[in-house]
């Protein structure tokens, strides 16, 4: 449950008391418990209209503690609950108004590594979304999906719709596609990541076949430890790769 309130966007509740702060200094407060908030990503939930900065007469904006605070909710919520900023308003608003909110319990598959995995055996369970949900969380529009799912990189499950790390996997796709990589670029990665999940499936098989439900979890667990190991061992021989050849 979320009680803080806080004031909506433009507000103007800021005292004489408050200090005003670029962007720039925002940008610092944030990163601390947010490293991947960019001066991008804060202009556009500007162009939202979920935070509304003061201008100085020179058009410079200037952020009041409880704007600070307000762009932190709104990313917890995208980070820890995925939720589409349709709805990251509507909760702002009703906290602004003095209500209490209910976030929905955060994604079990945000991270791979912290993943949550069904005690029974089953697969990891991961909250669902919508493609319009998808394009919101991610903050990409249609046509990059689109273009996304040509080259595999983002497939929509059988109901067609997606799951938490499909999310994760726009958003990653989008910050590599601002530094000049497209998704043609993509391909290897993606078919690495293919071959890797290949290889912990296969090693992992005949335990899920097991009849006895105990089994069936270790396999999961299982499954999970050679995910992170492999994620850990892909990021540091790329960091290898990349000491070597820029020696």
């Amino acid at each position: 449950m979320l009680r803080t309130p806080t004031g909506g966007a433009g507000h103007g509740t800021a005292t004489a008391g408050d200090r005003l702060v670029s962007i720039g200094t925002v940008l610092n407060q944030l990163r601390d418990e947010f490293p991947e908030v960019t001066i991008s990503k804060i202009r556009f939930l500007e162009a939202e209209g979920l935070v509304e900065p003061r201008r100085t007469a020179s058009g410079y904006r200037k952020f009041s503690p409880q704007d600070v605070e307000r762009l932190a909710q709104i990313l917890r919520m995208q980070r820890d609950h995925y939720l589409p900023l349709k709805v990251i308003r509507e909760h702002l608003d009703a906290l602004a108004r003095g209500e209490q909110v209910m976030l929905p319990a955060p994604s079990p598959q945000r991270d791979l590594l912290d993943g949550a995995w069904d005690a029974d055996g089953d697969r990891p369970t991961a909250a669902r979304v919508g493609r319009a949900e998808l394009l919101a969380a991610a903050e990409v529009t249609e046509e990059e999906l689109v273009e996304w799912e040509s080259y595999g990189l983002i497939a929509p499950g059988p109901d067609g719709g997606y799951d938490s790390e499909a999310v994760t996997v726009a958003r990653l796709v989008a910050d590599l596609g601002r530094f000049g990589l497209e998704p043609r670029h993509l391909r290897a990665v993606k078919a690495a990541a293919d071959r890797e999940a290949g290889l912990v499936e296969q090693m992992v098989a005949p335990l899920r076949r097991h009849r006895n439900p105990q089994t069936r979890a270790h396999a999961e667990a299982t499954a999970k430890e050679l995910a992170g190991l492999s994620v850990r061992l892909h990021a540091a021989l790329v960091q290898t790769a990349l000491g070597l050849r820029l020696q």
